[in-house]
């Protein structure tokens, strides 16, 4: 069993990760687990938000949500803050940190195996990326860091859709015209555009954005940083 309406929203700092949630229909219907210390939207919202302060919670949350017929769409942010915070209660100080490190590895692989893979519920997971250098090909990577022997798999391999957000000049954006993707006037004063990326490019082959295969055109690599387009799509890929 796998969930088909699972997204990765990576990216950099302040690019948009969460701004991009803005504009999900029906919000009162987002169940929206902050496990960033509580720190506040950028906008706001009407989601039915918790704040997590054990990681076991985020399991338990979307246990809960599939007898709760309201919500449609389970967002986590940030995945690398939630695998922080099971560092900082669960390892750190622990007397067996070999047996404390597995531990977590296993709650990673319990999360994504047996919960997010059996919900019916869009679920959204945002998370931060590190530019990584791999020695063996001497090239720098980009990808979502987290700890242990998570980290040699790949965080990005337990999604199919993994999306990347970016903040691209509208010059690098002009053969990129698609109908989700349009420029405000402020944005065109600005002379930039926060957008998702959904495919890799030549200047991007060491990135990790992927998708199943025909869901996005090539003048869709560059989108709106909306995540109910992601969402429309997937349902539309899927249906």
């Amino acid at each position: 069993m796998a969930n088909d309406h699972l997204i990765l929203i990576s990216g950099k700092s302040a690019t948009g990760k969460s701004t991009s949630l803005m504009f999900i229909d029906d919000p009162k219907g987002v169940m929206y687990l902050n496990c960033e210390s509580g720190k506040k939207l950028p906008f706001k919202s009407q989601f039915e938000e918790y704040t997590i302060t054990d990681p076991i919670q985020v399991i338990e949350a979307i246990g809960a949500a599939e007898d709760m017929q309201h919500i449609h769409t389970i967002v986590v942010d940030s995945l690398t803050y939630l695998m922080d915070m099971y560092e900082t209660l669960y390892i750190v100080g622990s007397s067996n940190t070999m047996k404390a490190w597995g531990d977590y590895a296993q709650f990673f692989k319990k999360l994504m195996q047996q919960y997010v893979a059996k919900s019916t519920k869009n679920i959204i997971f945002t998370a931060h990326t590190s530019d990584i250098l791999n020695e063996s090909e001497m090239a720098q990577e980009t990808l979502v860091k987290i700890k242990g022997s998570v980290m040699n798999q790949g965080v990005e391999s337990y999604f199919s859709t993994v999306i990347s957000t970016k903040k691209v000049s509208l010059k690098q954006l002009k053969d990129y015209k698609n109908n989700l993707l349009t420029v405000t006037p402020e944005e065109e004063a600005l002379g930039y555009k926060y957008v998702f990326q959904t495919k890799i490019t030549k200047d991007t082959v060491h990135e990790r954005m992927r998708g199943p295969i025909g869901m996005w055109s090539n003048t869709e690599t560059y989108i709106d940083n909306n995540v109910q387009s992601l969402i429309n799509r997937l349902h539309q890929y899927y249906a």
